[in-house]
């Protein structure tokens, strides 16, 4: 009951506050009654036994765009000539929008002058109702409404990005700090080097290895880059020794 009464009061300042009702019941009808009018077809198509036939006068096969053009003519004609007022407005977008799904559903019939419902160029009838129901989607909800949502999420993308700013300079400064240039610039380009980076050990004479190493920790930096140094002063004497020899030849 709670739900129902929420609904409710979201309905009534949404919709009727907002004097959308009209508008509103005449997308609903169109829906559904596309809907309708389309599974209708489907079990004619499949030859249902229950399910009620085509409509046909005098051996012609009277299509349902024909039943949506007189809807919407009349309702039409009652909007414009007779303005009438609550209930009846909204009765009359009900059928307004009635017409208008029986109408659309046979687009690609109307404007190929031709039954091509079941072909590949029916499908624009489908394509037709889609467009249609957007813009009536977008209608209702009210353009305000979309620069709000438009804002909503510019200002989610700016928050995301301005995460991913802040964590790649935070980041960036870690390697900094270990003494890691390269990858304290290539991190704030692309934050998974960045991160996994600044999670390895920082050389041993590294401001960071000065204030946050402890014994054990500074003696395994030291292992790990002092053997590398002590690998290039090996290779060092080899090459100069080397170079001296091409010379004195």
């Amino acid at each position: 009951m709670l739900t129902l009464a929420s609904i409710g009061s979201l309905y009534d300042r949404a919709i009727v506050d907002t004097g959308k009702q009209p508008e509103f019941l005449f997308f609903i009808a169109f829906l559904i009654t596309f809907g309708f009018i389309r599974t209708s077809a489907h079990m004619i198509r499949a030859q249902v036994k229950w399910w009620p036939g085509n409509v046909e006068v005098g051996g012609t096969h009277i299509h349902h765009l024909v039943w949506g053009i007189i809807l919407l003519l009349i309702t039409g004609y009652v909007a414009i000539a007779i303005r009438p007022p609550s209930p009846w407005q909204e009765i009359d977008a009900v059928f307004f929008g009635i017409g208008t799904g029986l109408t659309l559903d046979e687009f690609a019939l109307w404007l190929n002058l031709k039954d091509v419902y079941w072909s590949q160029e029916g499908r624009r009838s489908i394509d037709a109702v889609i467009v249609a129901a957007a813009i009536s989607g977008m209608v209702l909800i009210g353009f305000s409404a979309w620069l709000e949502l438009a804002k909503k999420v510019e200002d989610a993308a700016f928050a995301v990005v301005g995460t991913f700013g802040i964590i790649a300079i935070v980041f960036a400064v870690v390697n900094l700090a270990k003494e890691r240039l390269v990858s304290a610039v290539v991190g704030l380009f692309i934050l998974p080097v960045g991160v996994v980076i600044a999670f390895r050990l920082a050389r041993p004479h590294s401001l960071w290895a000065r204030v946050f190493y402890r014994d054990k920790k500074k003696a395994k930096a030291e292992e790990r880059f002092g053997h590398r140094h002590g690998l290039r002063r090996r290779k060092d004497p080899e090459a100069a020794s080397s170079q001296s020899a091409a010379g004195s030849g």
